[in-house]
């Protein structure tokens, strides 16, 4: 038999298994200035009389933005974005809400390490204030096993990297997976960097898909 480059019948194919996404969007130039203004006003409101952030640290509010009517019009575009990832994930259950809002404040120098956020279904993040130097966010490889061995390689790409490094912008809306682990680098700009991150879950999840997925006619199916 010819061993070589031409053994096969037909061109290799790879087959990229469990993607894992990230949904992006940027809002319309008429909409998110006017959304981003009222941000920074809220901002302003609820850090009157305190300072600026001190270098390399961070601020975050508290967790109810969604609540505040000012936010209304963000909140507006959230939702809209969970509902396209729904349709994304032809998820049939639909009610789904946002059951955290908060703002981060990262000064120069500051950065947010590695994390991921339990007990929710979705994640995301609104750009309010982003420039060069402070405009990235890190996506890593959420399997575990594949840091057992890592052979140098010559070029980093989508089969050997553990890191997806996503460019964003203002007025930039993200959705993924609240599994996912993520981190922001330093920001290595002169200015304040400025998110709204936010949580979304199934409103009823113990009533409408907390049931086991076997049929109970069937014991069968669940090893009785």
């Amino acid at each position: 038999m010819a061993v070589g480059n031409e053994f096969w019948s037909e061109a290799p194919e790879v087959v990229r298994l469990f993607p894992t996404f990230v949904w992006k969007c940027r809002l319309r130039p008429d909409v998110y200035p006017t959304i981003n203004a009222a941000i920074l006003n809220q901002l302003s409101v609820m850090r009157r009389g305190l300072p600026p952030p001190k270098w390399e640290t961070a601020w975050q509010s508290g967790a109810g933005l969604h609540k505040l009517e000012e936010l209304r019009d963000l909140v507006s575009c959230v939702d809209t974005a969970l509902e396209r990832v729904l349709d994304l994930l032809r998820v049939g259950h639909r009610t789904i809400q946002i059951t955290g809002c908060w703002a981060n404040v990262n000064a120069p120098g500051a950065s947010h390490k590695m994390h991921a956020h339990p007990n929710n279904f979705l994640s995301g993040v609104y750009y309010v204030q982003v420039q060069d130097g402070a405009d990235t966010i890190n996506f890593h490889d959420p399997r575990p096993e594949t840091g057992i061995i890592r052979p140098p390689v010559t070029e980093l790409t989508a089969y050997n990297t553990d890191q997806v490094v996503v460019t964003v912008q203002d007025g930039m809306l993200i959705v993924f997976p609240a599994w996912l682990p993520h981190s922001v680098d330093s920001n290595r700009s002169g200015q304040t960097r400025i998110s709204v991150s936010f949580n979304a879950m199934f409103s009823s999840f113990a009533e409408t898909m907390g049931q086991p997925l076997w049929d109970g006619s069937d014991l069968s199916a669940a090893g009785l």
